[in-house]
């Protein structure tokens, strides 16, 4: 399957209308994925850090075995901005 990128606009009856077509030859039949910018609230920092502490998909971090590495590892990095 491949993939176009293009933009796009949602009109107030909720049809979406490209910004310029589609280099596809027509008819065709196509699946449409729609990004749009979401309404939830901005969460801050610790709300992140909070929400990746405590999630179970994660739990694997926890294991000893998964400390690979040490602070003698690798070199300290100085942002010089």
């Amino acid at each position: 399957m491949n993939a176009v990128e293009t933009t796009g606009t949602v009109d107030e009856n909720r049809q979406l209308h490209l910004d310029r077509p589609l280099p596809i030859p027509g008819p065709a039949q196509v699946r449409v994925i729609v990004l749009y910018p979401g309404v939830a609230p901005d969460i801050d920092e610790s709300e992140w850090l909070k929400a990746a502490a405590t999630n179970p998909a994660l739990d694997f971090l926890r294991d000893e075995r998964e400390d690979v590495y040490t602070r003698t590892d690798g070199r300290a990095f100085c942002d010089e901005a």
